[in-house]
Parts: structure tokens; C-alpha cells; sequence
């Protein structure tokens, strides 16, 4: 007789929340947010996959590479979520860290059914995007069970691309071929199945760690500022001001003034007050110190 497979962890039932239609509204309130204080723990517990995630990526970066998140539904609003976030935060270019979803942008405001079942399709996604041994792809499935997941993940490894693969279930993790796994385990949904909610705040988690560590160590960070922020709007404008005065003692008028001779980028602004150069000397300055802000001041400082 033929067994059963085992349900991936984030399809059993929580205990807990069995009867939870008939809670308060402040009993369920409460109820989640209990639930919610253990995804960070089990975030916590994968953090050397993590700093392994983070490495590969950096390495890809040095060498010209991108990298790629995939997933379908929930997983892939994140990915396309943090990917959209590196450039005004990081400076980057917005083809250095991309978002596919299953269903393609439709998607990411409403559900495509049945998007997300078929492996070809993920398959076919890396190859439209030309993908190469050089980038990264990060395939994410909360359950671990999804084709169009996988199939992004297998042909991803067939080119030799850099594979990681996060996923919140503990009984799928391990058929994974990516070369990183991490798998925050973060138990049972309030809601049976909705992933939308512990193991969707997990993934957030490590998502928005992978892409943080590794600008800061590409040196898109200074101390804990984001030095290479693209100022695209005022709050962002106001923020390189400061972070500029914060950093050379300049006055507010004279801050502002530094910023648009540096056409305001906020690193080549701090280069310029520190080694006395003008717009051009800074560019070459950075260049010759592979963009990083700390050792292009350093012996000044």
C-alpha cells in the first residue's frame, strides 16, 4: 500500500487556533501576535545559511553578476518587493536585483490561478532573462512544494547559476538541489495554510537580510548609513543633507551646497569635502577604492 506523503510543515493544523472563531476579537489579536514572536527566533536559527547566502551573492556581484528572486504568490510579491527597494535605498541599478513572479506583474495585485503549477513556465523565466553562471537565483516557496519554484531552481543549476532556495517547510527543505537552503521553520499558520502570515514575515526577514548585508559589504553603507542612497524624493533629499552633515561638520547651507556640486550623490559628496577634489577626482578616488567610502577617506580621517 502506498504511503502518504507528509504534509510540508506549514500545512498542519495549529492547535492553538483550532477554536479561534470563537475567541474576542482581542483574544485573537493577541492570539497572533504570540504566534508572530516566533519567527524571529527561527529566523535567528539560520543565520549561518544566511551568511552563507550572503557570500555567494556578494562573489556573484564582484564578478558582474545579478541576482534573482522567484516565487509565485506571496513569496514573489516579497521578492519583487525587495528587489524594488535596493535602488533608492542602495543606488543600484534596478537590473542588479530583480523579482519574477508566476503570472508575471498582473500578479502582484491579484492572484493568477494555477500560475505557479507548472515547472516549464519557471524554467522558461530564467531563460527570458538571460540568465547566466554568473548571477544568482533565489527561489522561494513557503510550503516548498511549488513547480513553477522549482523549475526556476533547476534550470537555474543546469547553467550554473549561484542557487539558494528558501522555505518555511522543515519536510521539503531537504529535497531541495540549490546549494543553499534556509529554512526558517517557523511551525503551523494560525490559519491553516496561510502562509501570507508567520512564514510570509519570515521570508521578509531573511529577504531584507540578504540584500542588506551584502550592499554593506559592496560598500553601499558607511557606519550605518546609506551612503548611496538615490534621493528620488524630498524625505530622501533632506536625509543625504543630513547624513552629509553628520559626516563632515558642514553646516546645513553648505551641506546642501556640497551635494549639488556632487549632483547629489551623497558618497561623492563626503569624497570630495575630505580629499579636496572636485566631481571628476571623486569618481576616480571611489573607483580606485572599489566604491567603498571608508577607505577612501580613511587616511584623511
Amino acid at each position: 500500500m502506498k504511503k502518504n506523503r507528509p504534509l510540508p510543515t506549514t500545512e498542519n493544523s495549529n492547535r492553538k487556533s483550532e477554536n479561534i472563531d470563537l475567541l474576542s476579537t482581542q483574544e485573537i489579536v493577541g492570539l497572533i501576535n504570540s504566534e508572530d514572536k516566533l519567527v524571529a527566533p527561527a529566523v535567528g536559527k539560520e543565520r549561518k545559511n544566511i551568511a552563507k547566502a550572503v557570500d555567494m551573492i556578494v562573489e556573484h556581484f564582484q564578478k558582474g553578476g545579478r541576482l534573482f528572486y522567484v516565487g509565485a504568490g506571496t513569496s514573489g510579491r516579497l521578492g519583487v518587493l525587495d528587489a524594488s527597494e535596493c535602488p533608492p535605498t542602495f543606488g543600484v541599478r534596478p537590473s542588479l536585483v530583480q523579482g519574477i513572479i508566476a503570472g508575471g506583474k498582473r500578479a502582484l495585485v491579484r492572484a493568477v490561478e494555477g500560475a505557479e503549477d507548472n515547472e516549464n513556465d519557471g524554467a522558461k523565466a530564467i531563460t527570458k532573462k538571460r540568465i547566466a553562471a554568473k548571477d544568482v537565483v533565489v527561489g522561494i516557496a513557503a510550503c516548498g512544494m511549488t513547480p513553477y519554484v522549482r523549475g526556476a531552481l533547476k534550470q537555474a543549476s543546469k547553467i550554473k547559476a549561484g542557487t539558494i532556495f528558501i522555505t518555511c517547510s522543515r519536510t521539503t527543505a531537504k529535497g531541495s538541489a540549490a546549494q543553499i537552503v534556509i529554512n526558517p521553520v517557523v511551525g503551523p499558520e494560525v490559519i491553516t495554510g496561510s502562509t501570507r502570515m508567520k512564514a510570509g514575515t519570515a521570508t521578509k526577514l531573511v529577504l531584507n537580510t540578504l540584500t542588506t548585508t551584502a550592499m554593506i559589504k559592496m560598500g553601499k553603507v558607511y557606519g550605518n548609513l546609506m551612503v548611496d542612497l538615490n534621493a528620488t524624493n524630498e524625505k530622501l533629499r533632506d536625509r543625504s543633507v543630513r547624513i552629509i552633515i553628520q559626516l563632515t561638520g558642514l553646516s546645513r547651507i553648505k551641506a546642501k551646497k556640497l551635494l549639488k556640486q556632487a549632483k547629489g550623490k551623497v558618497k561623492l559628496a563626503i569624497v570630495m569635502h575630505f580629499r579636496k577634489a572636485d566631481f571628476n577626482q571623486a569618481l576616480v578616488i571611489l573607483q580606485e577604492n572599489r566604491q567603498s567610502l571608508r577607505n577612501a577617506i580613511r587616511e584623511i580621517k
